[in-house]
């Protein structure tokens, strides 16, 4: 199931050890509980929507895109609806509108082909997505997520990764909120690589608040706290 192994270094303290082995071409695959749509535009009376990270599609005023429904458009926002709710969008922006999770406070997974756990869910209110893995003693992300996410490498701490390719700089901060289906977490720690990453890692900082139970090809989270 862990995917990349992860040890801290800060001051001389600790060690960071990362180890990615997710850098082929298949690590995006959407639950198909979660459906993703982002705006890249607007066109007149048409929006440019994106679903699950699919190209941009003109979608004209009452028409849909692989279930999302264009409702209105007004200066350079729109509105859609998105898992049976209406969602506001700006040039930019995401939204998510079908949780992973069924109101009882637990997610439910199932595995790929491998092995691996994928989920989308929200870091300071948008979208990643994200492989589970235990390996990892925190979440961690590539550069382009933190940028989508408004997060300043220069403001965290600076810590050194050990990975496959050699040594890198990383930043250690504190991310507001994450969310998972119907599980928010406040003030999960993460690190920030200075390099791409294929995919958000779903580290222990989240995953050590959960419980996790593992059936076959099955994997549920439920909030302990």
């Amino acid at each position: 199931m862990a995917t990349g192994s992860m040890a801290i270094k800060s001051s001389g303290k600790m060690m960071l050890h990362f180890t990615l082995a997710l850098l082929t071409a298949g690590l995006f695959p959407v639950l198909a509980a979660a459906q993703e749509v982002g705006l890249a535009g607007i066109m007149g009376s048409k929006a440019m929507l994106m679903v699950n990270g699919g190209e941009p599609q003109a979608v004209a005023i009452g028409q849909s895109l692989d279930g999302v429904k264009l409702l209105s458009v007004q200066g350079d926002q729109v509105v859609v609806e998105v898992g049976g709710k209406k969602r506001p969008l700006r040039v930019g922006q995401h939204a998510i509108g079908v949780s992973n999770g069924d109101g009882s406070g637990k997610i439910i997974m199932t595995a790929d082909g491998q092995g691996h756990f994928y989920t989308t869910g929200t870091i300071n209110g948008t979208s990643v997505r994200f492989v589970v893995d235990t390996g990892a003693t925190m979440i961690s992300l590539g550069a382009t997520d933190a940028k989508r996410i408004g997060l300043d490498f220069n403001r965290g701490e600076k810590m050194i990764s050990h990975t496959a390719n050699g040594q890198t700089v990383v930043s250690k901060l504190q991310l507001d909120t994450v969310r998972l289906g119907d599980i928010t977490l406040h003030g999960v720690d993460a690190v920030i690589h200075q390099n791409e990453m294929p995919i958000a890692l779903l580290g222990m900082s989240f995953l050590n608040r959960m419980e996790m139970q593992r059936d076959g090809s099955t994997m549920t989270l439920k909030k302990r706290f």
